[in-house]
């Protein structure tokens, strides 16, 4: 133990006087082989006298922790950095003694934390000089007369502590923080990265940063939205467009038929027709276009869906052609007897499953006679009944079809007009040759 006492604590400064301690020992004989010295001190053979070992040199870690060596005669003291050492007078010499001690620290008249120099005092950096109990995480600042100890960024004190500061606590963040050591960040979510203050979320626009949209991308606050081409639907992730089938959803988009495409569907027609707008069909008059095989000596007939080359004189013995598609019986030809005086060529041409009963052809008398009465049949060619006469009046009378056909087919039909004059007791007949082409298709 060093003998020594503890004179009192002032302004956190610990002020400790430390008596010398002598170090004695006889002085050695001509006959002595070794020296002995007391605890702390070790013999000089140049001076011949015991020297105080200097602990704090020669000790390593010779105090632990905040705590900071101070050498003294014999020994040393771990005092806390604040503390200063204020050595006492010197202990009177003893007769046969040899005492060696170290310089003494000179008297100091400036204030505590100042030095003098020259003829004034001067601040003591005790940062400098490490005569400072700052923890080994805190700073240490020199101020005039004394020093602080100061936490880092992030910290705040607490007793001799530097303890981290939750900065979280504070709602820095827009959105995430999280707290590290010393400091915090701030984290946004999905959709959204941090602004120049590193504190507030803006929106990410990722239709400009490759969204994964297939077709069409709409930014929206924190997210986005794939949207697709008309045509497209968007499908099950959310990201790709998959062709509409618009084909599949109803019968009634395309008249013949439809074909669907990529993102869009088409109509098509049948041959012999052509699309009218985009979903219709429309017959191409081959007779206008040119496009038949007819030859001179015949008449292009268009009909639906083609055409037909009929012959120009189509008249039958014992008739003969006395116009273009008007054939005559000579009265003075035996065989004419019982047949309609002319016979008129006509044709026409209608769609398959039409609604019935529907008027198709208007018979119309060219010539009227006073005291006439005509009548209207179907003299040859509905074999199945598809037909009837609807008479108007006396001059005229409608062709209906009775019941629905489906082409393609052609019925040649006389439709005759008998005319009887009972005053004149006079009777004659005149028939219309209609040929009624029915096309394919319901259109």
């Amino acid at each position: 133990a060093v003998p020594g006492c503890v004179c009192g604590v002032c302004a956190a400064i610990l002020c400790v006087s430390v008596f010398l301690r002598s170090a004695i020992s006889q002085p050695p004989t001509e006959s002595d082989t070794y020296t002995e010295c007391t605890d702390g001190y070790q013999w000089d053979p140049q001076t011949q006298h015991c020297k105080d070992i200097n602990e704090c040199e020669t000790l390593l870690e010779a105090c632990k922790g905040e705590m900071k060596c101070f050498n003294h005669y014999g020994g040393y003291l771990c005092l806390p950095r604040s503390a200063s050492v204020i050595p006492a007078p010197d202990p009177p010499s003893q007769p046969g003694t040899n005492l060696e001690s170290t310089a003494r620290e000179p008297f100091n008249p400036c204030p505590l934390g100042y030095e003098p120099q020259g003829d004034s005092c001067v601040d003591v950096n005790e940062c400098e000089r490490d005569e400072h109990d700052c923890q080994p995480s805190q700073q240490c600042i020199n101020i005039p007369g004394a020093f602080i100890c100061q936490c880092p960024e992030g910290y705040r004190k607490i007793g001799t502590e530097c303890i981290d500061i939750d900065e979280c606590r504070y709602r820095y963040c827009q959105h995430r923080c999280v707290n590290v050591p010393g400091s915090f960040s701030c984290q946004c979510e999905p959709g959204f990265q941090l602004a120049g203050n590193n504190r507030s979320c803006i929106d990410v626009n990722e239709c400009d940063m490759g969204a994964p949209c297939q077709q069409r991308c709409y930014n929206t606050y924190g997210t986005f939205l794939c949207r697709c081409d008309l045509g497209y639907e968007l499908g099950p992730d959310g990201f790709a467009c998959n062709d509409i089938d618009e084909c599949s959803y109803s019968s009634y988009l395309c008249q013949f038929q439809c074909v669907n495409e990529p993102g869009k569907f088409s109509c098509q027609c049948p041959e012999g027709y052509q699309l009218l707008g985009t979903r219709l069909c429309q017959d191409i008059n081959e007779c206008e276009t040119g496009e038949h095989q007819c030859t001179e000596g015949q008449t292009c007939v268009n009909i639906y869906g083609a055409s037909q080359c009929v012959d120009t004189n189509r008249c039958q013995s014992p008739y003969v052609q006395v116009s273009d598609n008007r054939c005559v019986c000579p009265v003075t030809k035996p065989a004419c007897r019982d047949l309609p005086f002319s016979i008129v060529q006509r044709y026409m041409s209608i769609t398959s499953e039409r609604s019935v009963p529907s008027d198709i052809f208007q018979i119309q008398a060219t010539s009227v006679y006073p005291g006439a009465y005509n009548t209207f049949r179907i003299r040859s060619g509905d074999h199945d009944g598809d037909f009837y006469i609807r008479q108007i009046n006396n001059i005229s009378a409608m062709l209906v079809l009775a019941r629905a056909v489906t082409g393609p087919q052609e019925y040649t039909l006389d439709l005759e007009m008998v005319s009887v004059n009972p005053l004149l007791s006079y009777q004659t007949s005149s028939a219309l040759r209609l040929s009624v082409y029915v096309g394919p298709y319901a259109f």
